[in-house]
């Protein structure tokens, strides 16, 4: 089955007068890949923007928004019409047997690949993140998946989901020391941890599409929002996506837009403004994902 969906993502920034602007960078544009394609998309700006593409060394779309007029209002919307093939679960893929173990024995090739997605990118002053990790590894023969899957639920049953309206992503100790955080934060911890373990991870940002918000309530947790998840390499079944937030692997909700080392590097919308120090009035952020309808599968080939 895949799913055809309309996405829109309205961010709008306030000023208490004319602010100017430097240069924004929005990343919004998917970078699908098998797991669906996009139809059509839309960047709009309320005040008139020079706008160039790249691509950046992630592979990321990337739109730099450069704006010569000042404002006292800047919003910026993403308009997508995509359609989501939906992830299969890992346990469908054929795993190598090195995949099974903990620590993941990597080839040479691989390593080389993955070494910047498996070195710790946070600080762990006191250790905690470390200890946290090593909770879930209980002899010399850990099954990965079982590793995972322990780690996932210790975070879905530990964990207060707690939406915050600041950026920006707690440190993992501080999610572990407070016992709550955002979808940000989950991944963040997981990854810091899993990284400790020698495994290879990534930060995820994008879109959680939830079929409840087509009838008008909520069903998931971070639905109708930016959502952040990581994915893990794992030999035989490649980058296999890890929903903390929300304790999925696999499915139609997870919509991928950008992967990161670190969250800091996937930012919807990131910018300079200048003007006095309290003209800022603040942060508006409005997402709608709603479903057009599905199309059937193709026929296997024979």
């Amino acid at each position: 089955m895949t799913v055809v969906y309309d996405l829109e993502h309205v961010t709008t920034y306030r000023y208490r007068q004319p602010v100017t602007f430097g240069d924004h960078r929005a990343i919004f544009l998917p970078s699908l890949g098998y797991s669906g394609r996009i139809l059509r998309y839309s960047l709009d700006t309320n005040i008139p923007a020079k706008v160039h593409w790249l691509m950046d060394t992630l592979s990321n779309n990337v739109a730099i928004l450069q704006f010569a007029d000042s404002a006292p209002e800047l919003k910026v919307t993403y308009r997508i019409r995509g359609e989501h093939f939906g992830i299969q679960d890992v346990e469908n893929f054929p795993l190598s047997e090195r995949a099974k173990e903990v620590p993941i024995q990597y080839t040479p090739d691989e390593w080389i690949d993955l070494s910047n997605f498996m070195r710790p990118h946070a600080e762990d002053e006191d250790g905690s993140v470390a200890a946290w990790a090593k909770r879930f590894v209980a002899g010399d023969r850990d099954d990965a998946l079982d590793v995972l899957d322990r780690m996932m639920d210790e975070i879905w049953n530990s964990l207060t989901y707690q939406s915050r309206e600041a950026e920006g992503t707690q440190r993992p100790g501080e999610t572990l020391k407070r016992r709550q955080g955002t979808c940000r934060d989950y991944a963040w911890l997981m990854i810091e941890a899993l990284r400790r373990l020698g495994f290879a991870c990534r930060f995820v940002s994008g879109y959680l599409y939830d079929e409840a918000l087509d009838g008008g309530a909520v069903g998931m947790t971070g639905s109708g929002a930016t959502h952040a998840w990581l994915q893990v390499y794992l030999p035989g079944a490649g980058w296999c996506n890890y929903d903390p937030t929300n304790r999925i692997t696999q499915g139609f909700e997870l919509l991928r837009v950008a992967i990161a080392r670190h969250p800091g590097q996937v930012m919807p919308l990131s910018g300079s403004w200048y003007g006095e120090a309290n003209d800022y009035l603040g942060m508006e952020v409005k997402v709608s994902i709603r479903k057009l309808g599905t199309l059937p599968e193709f026929p296997a080939a024979s």
